[in-house]
């Protein structure tokens, strides 16, 4: 610190002992000691890696380029503020977004991190997320998970690898899972020892204040994370237990810290979760697992399974159906909704199924949100057709596009061909689609079999016109 001053000794005494203070506020947090670990950092990756690959296959990923930069921005200046003792330049850092409403968060050896939607919507700042992603990379860059694993155990890395996603996919929290009784061994990377959770904790605030975080607010996080846990409790804090007075620790913790560059906050927290209010409704982990594990969300829980060669026609009587905060819309009653990665569809019985990893559908209609930088709504579907066409190569223009009301904005619709690769036959396909306020794309994308578009061109017409956007 650079000082001129007339007052000549006394300024250089104020100037020194401004130095001792935060000497000795620096000095005074707590030294933590990484565990002993039979593992080395590079099995750490590679068994992250593994999982993680797991992990991906059977929870549903948002992939929404605004939420994913949030998280990005916020992860990546927590991993910069590591400090030097406790960093690995083998780890690889990721974090990413899971589609699904439980307040919930976790990550794995190595340095993948998974966030739950409903922890960012939980959140009242950006503070308060970085509290529980710090707590999470703390344990990483400890290595709880490994240095857990080879107390409780004698298997081998590849071993190890297959049990991950048997503690994340098989009740955590106690949720009624498929795999539920795979719950064992993979906890070992999940929930940890108090004493462990207490070295989070703390390294986790001093990670916050070298980042510009002021780690009171992991703390509040955690108070936040304990109210809006629901009758059942919330899902992280019964992975991750209470190590004992937790709260006062953090915030004694915190009290000796020096934040570095505080107030740097975004700002983004509100536009990412008036965004994530806007999407249809997330599943929870455990109607995740119940529809067998596998990557899912937006929608209600409803009918999958095979396909049919014979689906029921459209009903002549409607059901209104709120779709989170975003639209509501009135479908045939016997057309049930179907989760759909991001989107919600609703389909009558037999139209819907898995294939793979890739949701099909014969008949019915999907509503969904895509992400849309151009204002200029011809432009946005264009690009959005040549989207679709990607997965859909036999994806054909079979008519021009009409300027319709959609939503009460003004849309266009769009019919198409495409050869269903679930049956083979030609189906035709309408899609409709209006901007929103911030130029992202809301669409619909009505599908029927061409030898029965009679039947269903009015239907999938009625449903578009009773869209409601809030």
């Amino acid at each position: 610190m650079k000082h001129s001053s007339p007052l000549g000794w006394r300024a250089h005494l104020h100037v020194s002992a401004l130095v001792l203070l935060l000497g000795v506020a620096a000095a005074a947090q707590t030294p933590i000691t990484p565990p002993d670990n039979k593992f080395t950092p590079a099995e750490d990756v590679k068994l992250g890696r593994e999982a993680a690959q797991q992990v991906e296959q059977e929870l549903p990923i948002l992939r929404d380029q605004q939420v994913d930069a949030f998280v990005d921005d916020v992860g990546r200046r927590l991993a910069a503020a590591v400090p030097p003792a406790f960093r690995h330049p083998e780890f690889e850092y990721s974090f990413t977004v899971v589609n699904a409403r439980d307040i919930n968060a976790f990550a794995l050896p190595g340095g993948p991190m998974f966030i739950n939607r409903g922890m960012i919507t939980a959140a009242r700042t950006e503070g308060e997320v970085a509290g529980v992603m710090a707590h999470e990379l703390s344990h990483v860059v400890l290595r709880h998970g490994t240095a857990q694993a080879s107390q409780a155990t004698k298997y081998q890395l590849g071993q190890l690898a297959g049990q991950v996603i048997g503690a994340i996919v098989g009740g955590t929290a106690g949720a009624v899972i498929a795999q539920g009784s795979q719950f064992g061994l993979g906890a070992a990377f999940l929930r940890f020892s108090r004493e462990y959770e207490r070295q989070a904790d703390l390294l986790g605030a001093q990670i916050m204040a070298r980042a510009g975080y002021d780690p009171m607010q992991m703390a509040t996080m955690f108070e936040t994370i304990r109210r809006q846990g629901g009758s059942r409790g919330p899902e992280w804090l019964s992975s991750h237990p209470n190590p004992g007075n937790r709260q006062e620790a953090i915030e004694k913790e915190a009290r000796m810290l020096q934040v570095r560059d505080q107030d740097r906050e975004s700002g983004n927290l509100a536009a990412v979760q008036a965004r994530l209010e806007r999407m249809p409704r997330a599943l929870s982990t455990e109607e995740i697992a119940r529809r067998g594990g596998s990557g899912g969300g937006g929608g209600e829980v409803g009918t999958t399974g095979t396909l049919s060669a014979s689906v029921e026609p459209p009903s002549r009587d409607f059901r209104t159906h709120e779709v989170g905060k975003l639209f509501s819309v009135s479908v045939p009653e016997n057309w049930q909704p179907v989760p759909a990665g991001n989107a919600v569809r609703f389909a009558p019985e037999g139209a819907s199924a898995s294939s793979g990893r890739r949701q099909v559908f014969t008949h019915g209609i999907e509503f969904g949100v895509a992400a849309n930088d151009s204002a200029d709504l011809e432009e946005a579907t264009q690009a959005l057709v040549s989207a679709f066409a990607q997965s859909n190569p036999g994806l054909k223009v079979a008519g021009r596009a009409q300027r319709v009301e959609f939503g009460g904005r003004q849309g266009l619709r769009v019919t198409l061909r495409n050869a269903s690769s679930a049956t083979g036959r030609e189906e035709a396909v309408v899609l409709t689609a209006a901007l929103l306020d911030g130029n992202d794309l809301f669409y619909s994308v009505g599908v029927a079999p061409v030898s029965e578009l009679g039947t269903y061109r009015q239907a999938l017409a009625r449903v578009n016109d009773s869209v409601r956007l809030r």
